[in-house]
């Protein structure tokens, strides 16, 4: 399953493609996406529209032709964050994984609140202050969604760990970089300042 979100790397404003071996699972989702419908006058099952329209389409072809120089971009934005925050106390950029080929769709940092001295949150107000808006990745946990408390009991110390700590810096290809700077510059600063 593949999103197409328009905060994705490659995107289509919208919507996602599905890559399916299972004859049967292929026939029901075909029918799921496209109201259940199976002929001019019959409907099977109930459905959705779910189908990519045209306009979709058009901007994942336009989008397909600059993916690589995005994703080289992407990079260089990403080798200043490191270097702007590599001597910075507490502060955790995620490594790459070896074999893999990264597409730089976010810049995760983890920020370690006993090194750093302040909380993330706190970091997250100095940046806002300066009109720059991280993202705080995977808080609240999903167990903690009203709609799922209580149903779960699983003992999650690892996920919550990161949940609390975790926050991702803007990034896109065409990011200034004097954007990159501020941000790692309002980082320092605001563990100086503690």
């Amino acid at each position: 399953m593949f999103s197409f979100h328009a905060t994705k790397v490659f995107h289509t404003i919208e919507g996602g493609a599905l890559t399916i071996r299972n004859a049967d699972l292929e026939q029901d989702l075909n029918l799921s996406k496209n109201f259940g419908i199976v002929g001019p006058e019959q409907v099977r099952s109930v459905g959705a529209n779910a189908k990519m329209n045209e306009m979709q389409a058009l901007m994942g072809l336009i989008n397909l032709r600059y993916i690589e120089q995005e994703i080289a971009s992407r990079s260089a934005k990403v080798a200043a964050y490191r270097a702007l925050l590599a001597r910075a106390p507490g502060i955790r950029c995620l490594d790459q994984p070896a074999g893999v080929k990264a597409n730089f769709a976010y810049f995760p940092i983890l920020i370690d609140e006993a090194e750093y001295g302040i909380a993330r949150d706190q970091v997250v107000g100095a940046l806002a202050a300066h009109n720059i808006h991280p993202r705080k990745y995977f808080h609240p946990l999903i167990p903690d969604y009203a709609c799922y408390r209580g149903r779960f009991s699983a003992d999650l110390p690892v996920a919550r760990y990161v949940a609390d700590r975790v926050i991702t810096l803007p990034l896109w290809g065409g990011m200034p970089d004097e954007a990159v700077e501020q941000t790692c510059r309002v980082i320092c600063e605001a563990h100086r300042r503690r």
